[in-house]
C-alpha cells in the first residue's frame, strides 16, 4: 500500500505529492462544508485521479498530521496492491431509514473475503445507530466496521458526504469495502469522559430521541444542571454527554451526544438511540483524561497492527472533545502520533459521532465523544 497527502486551501488550490505505487485506488477527503458545499474539489479530486473511489465529507476540523485545521480539505490518495475495493452508496437515508439503509450498504458489500469496511454518513439526517446496527446486522461481528458521521463545526447546520459519482450533499451514507487477506486492518476507540450525578432511568424515547427521565422531560434535566449554560444549547450540551447502558449489560455502556433539542416538547435529540427502559447519566471532562483516552485508542489500534510496513492512520475525533479541549486539541493528535507504528501517515476529522466495534462485545456500534482510530496496512 502506498499513499500520498493532499491538500486544498482558497489561497493555494491543491497541493502535495503525486502518489506512489501506481495509480490511485481509493482517494479519502475531509474539508469544511463551505469548501465542499458546491461540488468543484469533489470534481477535481476525480478529474487528478481518473479510477479511483472516492469518499469524504464535511466536518467539525480536520486532521492533518500534527495539525488541525478548519478550512480547506486534507486528503488522501491511497494504492493498493493485492486488496480490492468496491464502493456501496445510499443517497437519500433519514432517521426511520436508517437501519435499511446501513442493511443495504452491507448487502452491496458482503463476500466472503470482505476484510473490514470504512463507512461515512450525514451527521444530523441520518439515526448513527440505526445505521450502524443495520450494517452489522449482515455483516456480523467477524468484519471490522468503522468510520463516522459528518460534521459542521459547531453549527449544527448541514453536514454533506459525497461518494463516487455522487457529489456531498445531505442525507448521503457510503462504505468502502476492502477485500482479500493481504489487507491488515485494526482499530481502537476510547474516550475519557468521567460520569457524574445520580442514574436515571429512560422513561420515555422514540429512537434517538430523548423525551423522558425518571417520567421527567429530558430537558429539564440538562437545563437545572447546565445552569447558565443552558442557554447555549444544544452546543453547550456537547461538553455533558450521556452515558446510557441496559440494566442487564452494565458493563455495555455507549457515550451519546447531543444534537438538538425541542424546547416546546421538551424533548433532546442524540446522534443514536437512547432505549426506553435503559439507565442513563451525565459526564463531564476534562484534557488531561480525554488525552489519555486518545492514546489508548492509539495503543488499541497499534497492538492489532500488522507487520511495520506502510501504514495510514484514519482518525475520527468528536467534535465535543475539540471544543472542550480547545488549544489543548493538538495535546490529543500528539499523543495518538506516540502510540502508533512510527512512520503511519495520520488523516482524519472532528465528527458528530464515531464508528467502531464495542470492546465489550466486538460488533460495531455508534460511539460518541470518543477518539477512534482505523490503521490501515498491506502485507508485502
Amino acid at each position: 500500500m502506498r499513499c500520498s497527502e493532499l491538500a486544498w486551501t482558497p489561497a493555494a488550490g491543491w497541493h502535495g505529492a503525486e502518489a506512489g505505487g501506481g495509480p490511485a485506488g481509493l482517494v479519502l477527503y475531509f474539508g469544511a462544508r463551505e469548501a465542499l458545499a458546491d461540488g468543484t474539489r469533489h470534481r477535481e479530486l476525480q478529474a487528478a485521479h481518473p479510477g479511483a473511489l472516492l469518499l469524504g465529507c464535511s466536518t467539525g476540523g480536520q486532521i492533518r498530521g500534527e495539525e488541525v485545521e478548519d478550512d480547506g480539505i486534507a486528503a488522501l490518495a491511497l494504492s493498493f496492491r493485492n486488496t480490492r475495493l468496491r464502493l456501496a452508496v445510499e443517497p437519500d437515508c433519514r432517521p426511520h431509514r436508517s437501519g435499511d439503509c446501513g442493511a443495504a450498504l452491507g448487502r452491496a458489500l458482503a463476500a466472503p473475503d470482505l476484510a473490514g469496511v470504512f463507512v461515512l454518513s450525514d451527521g444530523l439526517r441520518v439515526n448513527g445507530s440505526g445505521l450502524v446496527g443495520g450494517l452489522a446486522g449482515v455483516l456480523g461481528r467477524q468484519v471490522p466496521v468503522t468510520g463516522g458521521l459528518a460534521g459542521d463545526g459547531p453549527h449544527f447546520r448541514a453536514t454533506l458526504v459525497g461518494a463516487g459519482g455522487h457529489l456531498p450533499q445531505e442525507g448521503l451514507v457510503a462504505a468502502i469495502g476492502f477485500y482479500g487477506d493481504a489487507l491488515r486492518l485494526a482499530h481502537g476507540s476510547a474516550g475519557g469522559w468521567d460520569a457524574f450525578g445520580p442514574a436515571r432511568r429512560v422513561t420515555r424515547s422514540d429512537g434517538n430521541i430523548l423525551r423522558a427521565l425518571d417520567g421527567a422531560p429530558a430537558l429539564d434535566l440538562y437545563e437545572r444542571y447546565l445552569g447558565e449554560e443552558a442557554a447555549g444549547l444544544p452546543g453547550t450540551g456537547l461538553f455533558y454527554p450521556l452515558r446510557v447502558w441496559n440494566p442487564d449489560r452494565p458493563e455495555h455502556d455507549i457515550v451519546r451526544t447531543l444534537l438538538a433539542i425541542d424546547p416546546v416538547a421538551r424533548s433532546m435529540t442524540f446522534a443514536g438511540d437512547v432505549p426506553e427502559g435503559w439507565v442513563a447519566q451525565l459526564m463531564r471532562g476534562g484534557s488531561e483524561r480525554l488525552t489519555a483516552g486518545a492514546a489508548e485508542a492509539a495503543s488499541q489500534a497499534a497492538a492489532g497492527a500488522g507487520a511495520p510496513g506502510d501504514s495510514v492512520a484514519l482518525l475520527v475525533s468528536c467534535i465535543g472533545r475539540r471544543l472542550l479541549m480547545g488549544q489543548g486539541t493538538h495535546d490529543e493528535i500528539e499523543a495518538v502520533a506516540g502510540r502508533l507504528p512510527p512512520g503511519t501517515r495520520r488523516i482524519g476529522f472532528y465528527s458528530y459521532g464515531e464508528i467502531a466495534p464495542h470492546p465489550a462485545s466486538g460488533t460495531a456500534e455508534l460511539h460518541n465523544q470518543t477518539m477512534t482510530i482505523t490503521l490501515l496496512s498491506e502485507a508485502a
